[in-house]
């Protein structure tokens, strides 16, 4: 697909406080001030304004204090799996000792409070089910739980459909009516506000000294919530870089969850110098392995421990399960390329919102396949797989300029029948429908998609802040770009641009590009570099001499040996 380079407004902000070249990439992601730069956790949005929060924790509350039956109902990704332990660990810390979790088998249940898993949960006879990241769009389940006399508290942070459900209580940024500034909460995010709600309530109640327990700092489950928010890839606006950059700070003193350690070391990360990208690229991932294959409860129980040894142990079977999803993913990506190759189409002909399905097609797998086509292809991507009774379920990757979640609300607004059930984000979103109408569904969401992009839209932006001096590649600038941040979703770490002599370059592993580069203004000085997934039909090239990268400015560690390392997401031989 077609690429271009841009720079990033390059303006230096009056930040006195920071570098100069931080100054220039803080206000290139719209910085003004300092205040939005003060990471303590001080400095997070009071709870107040977040709607139904103070019913939500008086449910929650009243619980603890008559000890009442409490079944936590969690998605089966990342965020409803950190939102989940979150929940567990804090109400048995403020005094709460039955409570049990249900994580939906995407494969039987869907996802969800459906009214299937709701009879399930009726089995374990709970006085209040409460929902983690999920819930908002379940107004049939939470109807069932009402009426059999269970209360229903739902925390959520997706995106409300039309109708709300009938629970008890409701907390989401995103509801109508709320006021609450910050509405890129992940599930994880929403589940702490309300859980720091419950402990403000029952300390007003003198619970913790008529019980004589000690008042839990709730500073302690940051990591957690940490990993939450990165693994689902919501905006780090400053209300989420703070609670990311807390959860960090934690997780590199050493007194995170052992899951968290553990997860880390099987992926050969150091939790002392941790960032934001290995929370997203190693921890969740693994993580999420346990949903997408299996069952997400393992990857909660490694959250859940307290002893390191059961947590290394359930670290390496998730690490086990991520490495089967690779193959999986891998298999199925060929497979789709395949499928396209076979349509004949040129780049103008392919569609621009892409629909792809294979009967035989993992479920779990789905997601990140459309993740991978989309950033092939530049457009948005839904994968489909076989589910059920001539069922197939998509779940959908979006791009930037095409809310996903609002494309498929418009389809469905124009064939109410067609789609069974959807819901997301602007970027993900999942739907379900009947195979025999999946024809006329990828027509209907190729038009609504051209609505929104134009042919010029298509053309991949690869964003730079720059080109950075030869004598700023050392490890002093590489210490100052990682500490900036936490970086992620629409506060995209820095990254660079320039034009290199390519001195060596190899193949490692299966497709990623080992090379030695030297600035054109500075050729005696060598840099190491590695681009990672690439075209093995194109690299090696032995009649590259020079090459133009969009790179990051990294610290590598071997050996305990650190040097400087560019992380290269695009490179074009010149």
């Amino acid at each position: 697909m077609p690429r271009i380079i841009k720079q990033r407004d390059s303006a230096v902000a009056q930040l006195s406080s920071v570098h100069p070249l931080l100054g220039k990439i803080y206000s290139a992601r719209s910085v003004v001030s300092e205040e939005e730069l003060d990471c303590s956790a001080s400095q997070l949005l009071s709870p107040k304004t977040l709607k139904g929060i103070d019913i939500g924790a008086s449910l929650l509350a009243a619980a603890i204090c008559q000890q009442k039956k409490v079944v936590i109902v969690a998605d089966f990704d990342a965020d409803g799996a950190t939102s989940c332990a979150l929940s567990i660990l804090a109400l048995r810390a403020m005094g709460l000792t039955d409570v049990e979790f249900l994580v939906p088998n995407r494969f039987e249940y869907g996802y969800g409070l459906t009214t299937e898993i709701v009879e399930v949960a009726k089995a374990l006879k709970p006085d209040l089910i409460m929902t983690v990241d999920n819930g908002i769009s379940s107004v049939d389940g939470v109807q069932v739980a009402q009426d059999a006399g269970i209360d229903v508290l739902v925390t959520d942070h997706h995106l409300p459909g039309n109708t709300l459900p009938n629970a008890t209580a409701i907390v989401n940024p995103n509801q109508p009516g709320c006021d609450f500034e910050s509405k890129n909460l992940a599930g994880v995010g929403v589940a702490f506000y309300v859980l720091s709600q419950v402990r403000a309530q029952l300390r007003e109640m003198d619970w913790f000294t008529q019980q004589n327990i000690t008042e839990p700092n709730l500073a302690q489950f940051l990591d957690i919530v940490a990993l939450g928010t990165v693994a689902d890839v919501v905006p780090l606006d400053a209300n989420n870089r703070r609670l990311v950059h807390q959860g960090i700070q934690r997780i590199r003193k050493g007194v995170a969850r052992p899951g968290i350690l553990a997860l880390l070391e099987v992926a050969k990360r150091s939790h002392k110098n941790v960032v934001a990208a290995d929370l997203g690229f190693a921890v969740g991932p693994r993580l999420n392995a346990a949903g997408r294959l299996d069952d997400m409860s393992v990857g909660i129980r490694c959250l859940l421990t307290d002893d390191p040894f059961e947590a290394k142990e359930i670290a390496e079977e998730l690490d086990g399960l991520n490495q089967d999803r690779r193959l999986i993913e891998r298999g199925m990506q060929g497979e789709a390329e395949q499928v396209l190759a076979g349509m004949s189409l040129n780049e103008k002909e392919i569609p621009y919102g892409l629909c792809l399905y294979e009967a035989q097609w993992h479920q779990g797998v789905i997601g990140i396949l459309a993740s991978r086509i989309k950033d092939k292809f530049h457009r948005p991507v839904i994968a489909f797989a076989n589910s059920d009774q001539g069922e197939v379920k998509g779940s959908a990757r979006s791009v930037s300029g095409v809310h996903i979640r609002d494309v498929l609300d418009a389809v469905a607004s124009q064939r109410p029948d067609i789609l069974q059930k959807f819901g997301g984000h602007a970027m993900a979103a999942g739907l379900s429908l009947q195979l025999e109408l999946l024809d006329e569904f990828k027509e209907l969401f190729d038009l609504e998609v051209r609505k929104h992009l134009s042919e010029e839209d298509l053309t991949q932006v690869l964003w730079s802040d720059g080109e950075l001096e030869p004598d700023d590649f050392n490890l002093a600038t590489a210490g100052i770009l990682r500490d900036g941040g936490p970086w992620g979703q629409r506060f995209p770490e820095p990254a660079f641009n320039g034009v290199f002599n390519l001195v060596q370059q190899r193949i490692v592993g299966q497709n990623h590009l080992k090379m030695v580069v030297a600035p054109i203004d500075n050729p005696q000085q060598v840099i190491d570099a590695i681009a990672f997934n690439v075209d093995t039909a194109l690299w090696p090239n032995s009649d590259a001499q020079a090459v133009e990268l969009v790179y990051k400015l990294d610290i590598n560690e071997f050996r305990g040996i650190h040097s400087v390392q560019l992380l290269v997401d695009s490179v074009e031989a010149v």
